[in-house]
């Protein structure tokens, strides 16, 4: 480890690995990276916890192509980082989401959504139950009004393997990475300057990028900044089934794509199982380390409302459960990518509230391109900078789950 680099990243998860990887392939980039990780086996990381899936279908055009973009990117992950021999196939199962409304509002919803999507070149339809009954004859649709389906670009891959795919080309590439703690953040007048690890050991900075997930606004107050991003608790259920859901062999091989049922509780294969959840009732911020997961959200909220779904869940055993943190941005549930308006060395890459994964590829690019050419050049994500959060105004997107 160096006495100083162009870049110090605080974070080397997901996103802090993905903001590495596109700085050290770019050739316009002639810096030195480091990356700060405080644990090197990822074991609570949210990028580790995570139910690993991406979708087109938002509200927003910038969140559409983030997505767009993100799947492009996963499609083709294997050959990008390639390092020597090994190829970092994610197995993307293009699957596809399906959304369900069964009240007016939540149909006109889908379907302003929809036409966003559908302006930006998403593949996705939109079906009235008799439709859905055909795609999935198992499903209960009496109640549905209109469902929006993804047919490619949608899906769910392999989580870690996205985040050591990116960490272990950009190690290749000539980023450096130390499992220690980011403890203070020097700071002289309108820049910061150094980190200080909790080794002991003072590392100067010319930017620091604030990629630590849920831990994100102690990253920020050791560099005299706020950022409204906290832990927020999520459990995940994977349960089998005595009776396997059979659909059309048409859709999806037959069965369900990720459902999100009107309640907000959603479903989706994996492998002969099937991976569950839902938002909590009560959402507060949650310790640090705090991963214990809410059983009864099972048994209270989930089984009930997926035995009302289809007769196949009402057989239904938890096999096993776990819960992470969303790095939940508490303004809007949306990313926040870009500097700090004044202390303009300091850049954000949080508050992606459990949509990080899907984003990095983009997240990364963008903070990359903010570093190497001081402006975004492919994807502009200014619409999602912090000026908003400084400015208490929402980045406002409907489809949030």
């Amino acid at each position: 480890m160096r006495d100083s680099y162009d870049v110090v990243i605080v974070g080397g998860a997901v996103i802090g690995s993905a903001v590495a990887y596109f700085l050290t392939a770019n050739p316009d980039f002639t810096g030195s990276v480091l990356v700060v990780e405080r644990d090197p086996t990822y074991r609570f990381a949210s990028t580790s916890l995570s139910s690993s899936s991406i979708r087109v279908q938002f509200s927003n055009p910038i969140n559409v192509q983030i997505s767009q973009f993100g799947a492009t990117f996963i499609k083709g992950f294997a050959e990008t980082m390639r390092v020597g021999d090994d190829r970092p196939d994610l197995n993307f199962h293009e699957g596809g989401y399906l959304f369900l409304a069964n009240t007016a509002a939540q149909a006109q919803v889908l379907r302003e959504n929809h036409a966003v999507q559908r302006a930006c070149g998403a593949d996705v339809v939109l079906w009235g139950p008799d439709e859905l009954a055909q795609a999935f004859p198992h499903l209960r649709v009496a109640d549905i009004l209109l469902a929006s389906y993804g047919r490619s670009g949608e899906g769910w891959f392999n989580n870690t393997g996205l985040m050591f795919g990116f960490r272990a080309k950009a190690r290749a590439q000539g980023a450096d990475y130390v499992t220690d703690e980011v403890v203070a953040i020097g700071r002289a007048g309108a820049r910061v300057t150094s980190v200080t690890l909790k080794s002991g050991v003072t590392v100067q900075a010319g930017t620091v990028v604030n990629a630590s997930g849920p831990r994100a606004a102690l990253t920020a107050r050791m560099a005299g900044l706020d950022v409204p991003v906290e832990p927020r608790k999520r459990t995940l259920f994977v349960f089998d089934c005595a009776q396997t859901p059979e659909g059309s062999a048409a859709v999806n091989g037959g069965r369900l794509p990720l459902m999100i049922d009107p309640t907000g509780v959603f479903c989706r294969p994996e492998g002969r199982f099937f991976l569950t959840g839902c938002a909590p009732v009560e959402d507060p911020a949650v310790d640090w380390d705090d991963f214990e997961p809410r059983h009864e959200e099972f048994e209270e909220v989930i089984w009930p409302t997926l035995a009302e779904r289809s007769a196949a869940f009402e057989a239904i055993k938890v096999v096993n459960q776990w819960a992470g943190h969303y790095d939940f941005n508490a303004l809007d549930h949306n990313l926040i990518v870009g500097r700090h308006p004044e202390v303009t060395n300091f850049l954000f890459a949080n508050g992606f509230s459990g949509h990080g994964l899907q984003q990095g590829p983009a997240a990364g690019r963008a903070v990359s391109e903010l570093i190497t050419y001081g402006g975004f050049r492919t994807l502009d994500l200014s619409e999602v900078g912090y000026e908003r959060i400084a400015e208490n105004r929402p980045f406002v997107e409907k489809a949030v789950i």
